[in-house]
């Protein structure tokens, strides 16, 4: 890999013009308004993990359309009084996985929530309860001619019933839930912080799913390609696909977060280049004046769509733990 997009004084400075609905609000603010109150209340069953330290929660709970979307809560088996919980979205195809696969916050003393993404999952995935398919990839123009059917406004509603089923066990702090996720993850994370007014921060690593005007003609990696090769097909429809895609873009969400954030980028990531990254987090808090003294980015200048991997997990956890410090 090599360098590709801007050079880092420029990205530093990245703050593009966005071409955002007049009813964007409008639209979330109905969306999520529709949704609260559909289908049961969360459930979290115990499952056998195969670890001594962290105990395990098969959860269920009501997401866009009351539909029924899984995850695991993992937890400290040592803990007292509610502890702050992170909420962790999956990159693209990706699903929950097994019990043991994810233990790194619940080892840090967290509480950790692991929403599992709806139809994707390349080996054991849940359906999409909406229309019942599993599919590993291919997302990202499902329903792309309408808003309202658009994929990705299902699973940014999942997001935000996620962080309200997780503040409902009693082990939580429901005053200090965090979103974190990597690339597809990250982008929801992103989603989740433009909202869900009260998160105590957020921490997207190279995220997916912004400034979509530029990624889908920055790169021709997958997932972005997607978008080329249905326009390439329907040109009719350019039109229409951009309008969709601008009520999704991680640039007009992360506009409207307001908590601390902490965001990852790797210079040579082809997948979700660094230009459309720092995009969203020069705009980051933008709507409700997030101090600069509360965004921060880690640069990997090397690196492609790992980030920082492990290195980034240890800047994480740091920065994460002077975050709540003051806060119990």
């Amino acid at each position: 890999m090599a360098f590709f997009d801007l050079p880092l004084d420029e990205l530093e400075k990245y703050r593009p013009t966005t071409a955002e609905p007049a009813d964007f609000d409008e639209f979330w603010t109905d969306t999520l308004a529709e949704q609260r109150g559909l289908g049961p209340a969360p459930t979290f069953e115990p499952v056998p993990n195969g670890l001594a330290t962290v105990d395990t929660f098969d959860v269920t709970f009501a997401g866009y359309g009351g539909h029924p979307v899984r995850g695991w809560l993992q937890l400290p088996v040592t803990r007292t009084g509610p502890l702050p919980a992170v909420v962790e979205y999956l990159g693209y195809g990706s699903g929950r996985g097994a019990p043991h696969e994810k233990r790194l916050w619940a080892c840090a003393g967290y509480a950790h929530f692991i929403m599992d993404t709806r139809g994707q999952g390349a080996q054991t995935p849940d359906p999409d309860p909406a229309t019942g398919d599993i599919a590993a990839g291919g997302f990202l123009t499902r329903g792309v001619l309408d808003p309202y059917r658009y994929y990705y406004r299902r699973l940014f509603t999942d997001a935000v019933r996620a962080v309200e089923a997780v503040r409902t066990h009693p082990a939580v702090d429901p005053r200090r839930v965090v979103a974190t996720g990597t690339s597809q993850g990250g982008g929801i994370a992103l989603a989740a912080a433009g909202l869900v007014p009260d998160l105590v921060a957020v921490m997207p690593d190279v995220p997916f799913l912004c400034h979509f005007p530029r990624a889908t003609t920055v790169t021709d990696h997958q997932p972005y390609v997607e978008v080329q090769r249905f326009v390439k097909q329907h040109r009719e429809h350019a039109d229409a696909v951009a309008r969709t895609l601008s009520y999704f873009d991680g640039v007009a969400l992360a506009r409207r977060a307001n908590a601390p954030t902490l965001f990852s980028v790797g210079l040579m990531d082809h997948i979700c280049p660094p230009s459309t990254v720092y995009a969203a987090f020069n705009h980051y808090g933008s709507v409700h004046r997030v101090a600069e003294a509360d965004k921060r980015i880690s640069v990997y200048p090397f690196n492609d769509h790992e980030g920082g991997g492990s290195a980034h997990e240890v800047v994480k956890l740091q920065w994460l733990a002077d975050r709540l410090k003051n806060t119990e």
